[in-house]
């Protein structure tokens, strides 16, 4: 499911280059508390991984670089998707209780909230991007140190590994294993200009937009959907469109 939130306020948005921990913490402060911290501090449970289960777009509409801020004029759309249906409710509840609300130093309101339910994915499916996708590997240098990889969409262990996290995403929420475990990811419209870099807490997370083809399992293909492509989903990447 997902929710569609119109933002409005008197004047432009001001956010910082990278603002995806803003949103997130908007996100978790509009929350019911002990959602909040469920999802924070447990999620949902493959091994020794927590899976958040939530994704979120970029915010949507004009938007303006001026020197190292984002001027962002409203009214601006942000969507919110996660298969924990109890969570956007919760969300959605709290959200139309205020008259105003804060978004880092910016004081907005809700103009409206949309709720759109999971659409019927098919088999083959066409994405745009509404927040970049990323996926990576931690591997060790010679010296011993760990050096954190991210992949390309043009390289094999992208689509791969991919895969393999949307099924532990997928065992984790539903407790248990999918029918079918095909899943492959197809970039066909990803430039160079796609390529984002994004500063995170401190760490730099690199990821990508454009348009792909996803194949397999529907219920891989749904899980997906709702709660976000490749890695980091809470942290504001893997949220996409279906095109067709």
């Amino acid at each position: 499911m997902r929710l569609i939130l119109t933002l409005n306020s008197k004047k432009e948005i001001i956010l910082p280059l990278y603002y995806n921990e803003i949103l997130q913490g908007f996100i978790y402060k509009n929350i019911e508390k002990s959602i909040a911290e469920e999802i924070h501090n447990r999620g949902f449970l493959f091994e020794k991984r927590n899976f958040k289960l939530f994704t979120f777009s970029r915010l949507i509409g004009k938007t303006k670089i001026e020197k190292s801020f984002f001027k962002i004029f409203t009214p601006s759309k942000l969507i919110i998707s996660s298969p924990y249906n109890e969570m956007l409710q919760s969300l959605a509840e709290n959200l139309i209780k205020w008259h105003e609300l804060k978004l880092g130093d910016n004081t907005l309101y809700i103009e409206s909230i949309s709720i759109h339910y999971t659409p019927e994915i098919k088999e083959t499916v066409f994405i745009r991007m509404l927040s970049p996708i990323t996926i990576y590997s931690t591997l060790n240098t010679p010296d011993g140190r760990k050096k954190t990889y991210y992949y390309n969409p043009k390289e094999k262990e992208f689509s791969e590994l991919i895969r393999e996290n949307i099924i532990k995403k997928y065992i984790a929420f539903y407790r248990k294993t999918p029918l079918s475990k095909e899943f492959t990811i197809e970039p066909l419209k990803v430039t160079r200009e796609d390529e984002k870099i994004v500063s995170y807490k401190g760490f730099i997370i690199k990821g990508w937009m454009g348009k792909y083809r996803l194949n397999g399992s529907k219920e891989l293909l749904q899980l997906a959907y709702d709660g976000g492509i490749g890695a980091k989903n809470s942290q504001g990447f893997g949220c996409f469109e279906v095109e067709g």
